[in-house]
């Protein structure tokens, strides 16, 4: 009885030392981060470990109304881009790339691009690297069933998932964050 106390105190003891030294080593780079960071996180993790597949998990998925059209959407998309002064920049009709290649008919997929060169020099700006977040795009996908989805990457991770944006830019990629969910939803709604 006395040993297997005292082996569950010696494992209590290495557990409270194993704590001190990762609050210690970990605790002064934590701090450092933004004040979103375990929420953007968290919710990462949550869907996740609900889905099982990260790339579900990074995105933002909107299912369109029935009865909308591809036409319907895209013309959509870009009309409420434009009333929220975001350029429509480009897009890329993959299922016409799959089409050429293959010699078969494949689903609507395409993926719409846009853009605030505003802050798209900001982000540039303070790292190079943000460019891969850029030009905003958002995929209008019809499944296999035949029913339309928009879905975009979220972007809280990049804003929120690591030391705190510089407040200006910050203010404007939350900004541009909302307004890519903004569109999403409302192209989505079938709203111009």
């Amino acid at each position: 009885m006395n040993l297997i106390r005292n082996l569950l105190a010696g494992v209590g003891l290495l557990a409270i030392l194993a704590l001190l030294i990762a609050a210690v080593t970990l605790g002064p780079q934590l701090a450092r981060l933004d004040p979103g960071f375990p929420q953007a996180y968290g919710e990462f993790a949550g869907r996740l470990l609900e889905t099982g597949d990260p790339g579900v998990a990074m995105m933002w998925s909107e299912p369109v109304q029935e009865g909308l059209s591809v036409d319907d959407v895209v013309t959509s998309l870009k009309s409420l881009a434009t009333s929220k002064n975001l350029l429509f920049v480009g897009e890329s009709p993959f299922y016409q790339q799959v089409e050429a290649i293959t010699g078969e008919d494949y689903r609507y997929v395409n993926f719409l691009s846009f853009c605030d060169a505003q802050v798209g020099k900001m982000m540039l700006e303070y790292r190079d690297h943000y460019s891969g977040f850029m030009p905003c795009r958002i995929a209008l996908v019809e499944d296999k069933s035949g029913s339309l989805a928009l879905y975009s990457m979220n972007l809280d991770l990049m804003i929120h998932g690591g030391e705190p944006l510089p407040p200006e830019l910050k203010r404007e990629a939350l900004r541009v964050r909302d307004t890519i969910r903004d569109i999403m939803r409302g192209a989505a709604a079938g709203e111009f």
